[in-house]
């Protein structure tokens, strides 16, 4: 069932979604099919039965319905599906088209969702927390008199009545021996996915078996397979269709000591689909390409593929740069704010037990003051051309406040033929679909140097870069979450970038801050072959010197900064310590591999910047950054005056 009427067509279904969103699918499709008695009492054929069962219990789920249909479904067999899902018992009742109400739990952790008309809540009793989302309040605090007017769908299947009319065709239906389940005689029909259908629709032989209870034909277990890794079995306990419940049974009850956060209900509106989507994401292959080509322009700006990979260029001053973002990458743009803001942002409220929209407009609030103005509007830009509201592209640029990553740098000495590199890991948020919105931004503000940023659709900041001057740059974060009365991180590489002309430059913009929670970080400049560590906190400042120790980096290695910690930091140091002065791209590279990298590694970055040479390597979604292919670009090649397509190397070189 579907909350605001959003799903996905029939094929889609089948051809686009992942195999255990697809069993998911059929699980819920067979419960609608089957009745497995005429009303006259007469056992139909199991084929026949299929026909006659949709428009049986279709009605069931008809807005115009005026019962409640109520019961435990147990997920027994969960073979192919996520982890989380085995042994899951919800309860559950429903009575289209708005109202519903389920509760069970999820990791262990309780949860109770109900809908009433356009109010929906989700309660956490272990947590003493919940959210209840209702039309007409403020969607956002710093924009208190725009008032939500969002309103909620009649509660939808997945798929339209018409198109549930042609499934029974698609299947082959046979009878199997009768059973008793959960007390109760059931007829067992098992059905098979026709060789036409398994053709048309690119599938195995899915295969779904139902047991139907003989008073009433309705589903009382489930099972599906399909014929390869997927297994499922589900059972529901207690299936009652009764007179409409009262009004009063479906209202949210609070139980004493519970806090409930009223909120806009597009927030939980939103929630929904998108952490749906961060579940079920997939990898999407990088498309195959040669060279470089032009896709798209705006203004100053445009889109490059060079070999499949995106390349942003943007140019002017902020509000011109914001929009050629907005316009060039407009879809990519909304879908990582709707997965970062809502998916994942909204989703932790429940693991902390805190509103995340709440405090991440608090961090705005304090952050703010001390945000560059021209970072502002080239954010607020980005949102009126993508359609989105500037809360939304502001809130969600304070993602990278998060990160935890590595870094090191080699200089002449570690390296061959007197060469710098800068290796950059980022550990962070693997898998939950920004791997597809990664792009190399290449900016030329109107004031400020030229660089280049590692990054993803839709933020203005940075925290993997290298400008036109040599300098390059990474961080990874450390502890002080709260401790945000200061520039946000990657604004301030952002203003070094802009502003560096050499490694000294470099520090003291950072030093000046003000700066928020605790950062490391590895500054490289290329025109001396000279690099440092920092270790910063709001209040503190260090510098770490190669070849220097430091109370949380015990080992002295000469001519290389090394910043990580635990395991991560000792393989490091082995590594290097191992190939000192051997170094080259390819094995500079490779000291990003696991386990130095963490398994959440969603980009890997190695700098040359003597040269402006950096290779890029973005996870797949399921693989590691270190582990999956890396891009090599030039900085110098990017920024001449655009000219014919030019061969774009792939990998190696050095």
């Amino acid at each position: 069932m579907d909350v605001g009427g959003w799903g996905d067509s029939l094929p889609r279904m089948f051809t686009k979604a992942s195999r255990w969103r697809r069993g998911a699918v059929w699980l819920l499709l067979s419960w609608i099919w089957i009745s497995a008695v005429g009303a006259d009492g007469v056992v139909k054929p199991p084929q026949i039965q299929f026909t006659d069962s949709v428009n049986q219990l279709l009605a069931l789920f008809s807005p115009t319905n005026q019962q409640t249909l109520s019961g435990t479904l147990e997920v027994v067999r969960a073979q192919g599906l996520p982890s989380e899902l085995a042994g899951m018992k919800w309860v559950g009742a429903v009575q289209f088209p708005e109202r519903a109400k389920v509760s069970g739990s999820l990791k262990k952790e309780a949860f109770e969702i109900g809908r009433l008309g356009d109010e929906l809540w989700i309660l956490q009793p272990g947590k003493r927390f919940g959210v209840h989302g209702a039309p007409g309040r403020a969607r956002f605090s710093t924009a208190p008199d725009v008032k939500d007017t969002s309103r909620l769908g009649p509660l939808a299947l997945p798929v339209r009545p018409e198109q549930l009319a042609v499934i029974p065709l698609m299947f082959r239906a046979e009878e199997m021996p009768e059973e008793t389940v959960d007390g109760s005689a059931c007829r067992v029909i098992r059905a098979t996915l026709a060789r036409e259908a398994q053709a048309m629709l690119k599938t195995g032989p899915m295969v779904l078996t139902l047991a139907l209870r003989a008073s009433d034909g309705l589903p009382i277990r489930i099972g599906y397979s399909d014929g390869r890794k997927t297994d499922v079995l589900v059972q529901v306990r207690g299936l009652r269709v009764e007179r409409a419940w009262p009004e009063e049974r479906w209202r949210m009850q609070v139980p004493e000591g519970m806090t409930v956060e009223k909120v806009a209900i597009s927030h939980l509106q939103k929630f929904l689909p998108s952490a749906l989507r961060v579940v079920t994401t997939q990898a999407t292959p990088l498309r195959k390409g040669e060279g470089r080509e032009v896709v798209a322009r705006h203004g100053r700006g445009r889109l490059e593929l060079h070999d499949g990979t995106r390349v942003l260029f943007l140019a002017g001053t902020p509000e011109e740069m914001g929009e050629q973002h907005g316009v060039l990458l407009k879809r990519e743009v909304r879908d990582l704010v709707e997965r970062v803001l809502y998916g994942v942002g909204v989703g932790s409220s429940f693991e902390k037990g805190r509103w995340f929209l709440g405090e991440i407009e608090q961090c705005q609030t304090r952050i703010g003051r001390f945000t560059d103005a021209r970072y502002t509007r080239e954010m607020d830009a980005i949102a009126m051309a993508a359609g989105l509201d500037r809360e939304e592209v502001r809130l969600a640029n304070f993602f990278p406040e998060l990160f935890h990553c590595s870094g090191y740098a080699l200089l002449p000495g570690a390296t061959v033929g007197g060469r710098i590199f800068h290796g950059r890991v980022l550990d962070y948020m693997k898998g939950i679909g920004l791997e597809p919105n990664a792009v190399v931004i290449v900016h030329r503000p109107d004031v400020g140097h030229a660089w280049a940023n590692v990054s993803y659709a839709g933020f203005v900041g940075t925290v993997t870069a290298m400008n036109d001057q040599h300098i390059s740059i990474g961080e990874m974060g450390g502890r002080g979450e709260g401790q945000w009365d200061g520039k946000p991180m990657a604004q301030l590489l952002r203003e070094v970038m802009e502003s560096a002309t050499n490694l000294e430059e470099a520090v003291a913009i950072l030093r000046k801050g003000p700066r928020t929670c605790e950062y490391y970080y590895v500054i490289a400049d290329g025109k001396t072959g000279k690099a440092v560590g920092i270790a910063a906190t709001p209040t503190t400042f260090e510098v770490v010197e190669p070849g220097a120790v430091h109370e949380r980096l015990p080992h002295a290695v000469p001519n290389a900064v090394l910043l990580s910690a635990g395991d991560r930091y000792e393989e490091l140091v082995r590594r290097v310590k191992a190939q000192h002065g051997k170094f080259d791209v390819a094995t500079a590279r490779d000291l990003m591999t696991r386990p130095v990298c963490m398994k959440s590694n969603i980009h890997s970055v190695l700098f040359a910047p003597d040269t402006l040479d950096f290779w890029v390597a973005n996870s797949d979604g399921e693989v590691p950054a270190a582990h999956c292919r890396y891009f090599q670009y030039n900085l110098k090649e990017l920024l001449r005056p655009e000219v014919a397509p030019v061969e774009v190397k792939v990998g190696g070189g050095k």
